[in-house]
């Protein structure tokens, strides 16, 4: 069990964390027709949305109330009805995740109380949601979890379905770490055992990037409709990714009566194992073939790449479930977790297979990993001058990657996500090229050097 040890420093240096409204909106972006609406100053909302764009390289669609020196003195009840009535009458969404920042946290803003209020004087077919996710505490993943415990307190009826009249749907609670790709990935994976998936939220759908008929929009284009959540009691399972979804997965089952599987995340053997049987019980169904054949493809892989990634030693900052789910799989496959680093306090992270797990930033990472000789750093885009300070290579992972492409579509889950998560580890750490010298021939007329003597007894 994995000691966690506080950063004593007064600062943060190269800061590891993401903050939670960031999160929050992250979760609501995987709604259909949904529109994130941040409670505070333009400047926040702002840098979010560079964030998010330059990561999935996409339009985001991203509101705020614009809060300026008057409101934030005087209060923001009004501006806050005002920054609804504008979205909802300007955009006509399904969805509005209403979001707070540090600064009306503060301020001591009430904004269930102005949205009762809201509701009273207007008749609205969209759905508001409230959440709370103060800059000052947590992280993008518990922001993220916060926004999916708002959404099924706003959006999934309190009533069990009897088990005889539930259909052939699961119910998925994707936490932070999944990119659209793992989520794409884990629909085709429920599809193929004959059921449906109701996903919470589909990342997949909306932030895959795609094309669309209608160009640029001021709202998702794609995942989780308000019907398919009001929906989820009459799953037979909820599949939940991520310990950080534990009060979601709490909420749901208290409302739905729907049983659970959780699992720490969907990259190491064990889980991948774990998940399939749960679809199989479900489903009544022998496992597909390819997926039999996937496994044997990673088991083959492990094998394969033993000598490269077997006993390297590797150093890790990222959130909690990410940095639980990749040092699950680096214990299967033979390397050493020497170093971790993580933003937030959980409880999960005491499952590592490490001494101590560090609550810091990316500078106590990188003094770290140089006092245990680490080979690999794996961390977002702010762990970039860290890996090139330690002459070491860089595995990006989570949020935000704004200086490589295809972050979107990276798949880490899965026996298929697995293998290639092995292979790209495999590639760094691999010699490069054979480690001959080359010959030079001392005929060769431009020879010249110690061998010279002996060119010239042998033309003799």
């Amino acid at each position: 069990m994995a000691r966690i040890v506080q950063t004593s420093k007064p600062l943060s240096v190269n800061p590891l964390r993401v903050s939670q409204p960031m999160g929050a909106a992250l979760a609501f972006l995987g709604l259909s027709r949904s529109l994130p609406l941040e409670h505070g100053a333009q400047g926040c909302t702002a840098f979010s949305k560079v964030f998010f764009t330059r990561h999935f390289r996409e339009p985001i669609p991203l509101q705020t109330t614009a809060l300026d020196m008057a409101s934030t003195v005087l209060g923001s009840d009004e501006r806050l009805q005002e920054g609804l009535a504008t979205v909802i009458d300007g955009h006509h969404p399904e969805v509005v995740g209403l979001i707070t920042t540090g600064l009306v946290e503060m301020q001591g803003a009430d904004i269930r109380r102005v949205l009762r209020s809201f509701h009273a004087e207007r008749c609205e077919s969209a759905s508001v949601v409230a959440v709370n996710t103060p800059d000052t505490l947590g992280g993008l993943e518990s922001g993220y979890a916060l926004a999916v415990e708002a959404i099924i307190e706003a959006l999934v009826p309190d009533s069990v379905v009897p088990a005889a009249q539930r259909a052939r749907q699961v119910n998925l609670l994707a936490g932070s770490m999944l990119t659209p790709a793992d989520v794409e990935a884990i629909r085709e994976w429920i599809e193929g055992f004959g059921l449906q998936a109701v996903i919470l939220p589909d990342l997949a759908d909306s932030l895959d990037g795609h094309l669309t008929p209608q160009g640029i929009t001021t709202l998702t284009t794609g995942g989780t409709t308000r019907q398919e959540i009001a929906a989820m009691g009459r799953s037979a399972l909820t599949l939940v990714i991520g310990d950080s979804l534990g009060r979601a997965a709490d909420l749901l089952q208290a409302r739905t009566g729907v049983p659970d599987l959780r699992l720490p995340g969907l990259t190491a053997l064990a889980d991948c194992d774990a998940f399939v049987q749960a679809l199989a019980d479900v489903s009544g169904r022998p496992v597909p073939a390819r997926i039999l054949r996937q496994r044997e493809q990673l088991l083959d892989a492990m094998v394969d790449s033993y000598v490269p990634v077997g006993g390297t030693r590797i150093a890790i900052g990222a959130d909690a479930d990410q940095l639980v789910a990749i040092g699950r799989f680096l214990d299967d496959v033979g390397a050493r977790l020497v170093a971790a680093v993580s933003p937030c306090r959980s409880a999960a992270l005491e499952a590592l297979n490490i001494k101590e797990v560090m609550i810091g930033d990316f500078e106590d990472l990188e003094e770290r990993a140089r006092e245990t000789s680490a080979q690999l750093l794996i961390g977002n885009s702010h762990a970039l001058q860290s890996a090139e300070r330690l002459g070491i290579p860089l595995l990006r992972a989570g949020f935000p990657q704004y200086d490589h492409y295809g972050a979107a579509a990276r798949l880490w889950v899965g026996y298929r996500g697995a293998r290639q998560l092995l292979f790209e580890l495999a590639n760094l750490f691999a010699p490069r090229g054979a480690g001959i010298a080359p010959y030079h021939s001392p005929l060769r007329q431009d020879f010249d050097g110690a061998a010279a003597p002996s060119a010239r007894s042998i033309t003799a």
